[in-house]
């Protein structure tokens, strides 16, 4: 009984763990995201200048 117990919680704190990877996953993409979206009119201005003069 005590070995099904030990597997129950061993599975539960792998499972908090996938948990936490995925919430920081979503952290890090928003992050990412938020700065493509400041960026990106500076990028377009500098890929613009660039293509001028070439």
């Amino acid at each position: 009984m005590m070995d099904l117990v030990k597997k129950l919680e061993a599975s539960r704190e792998e499972g908090q763990t996938m948990a936490e990877y995925a919430v920081i996953l979503g952290v890090i993409t928003l992050a990412v995201v938020a700065v493509f979206i400041t960026l990106s009119t500076a990028i377009g201005t500098a890929v613009g200048a660039v293509a001028a003069a070439i």
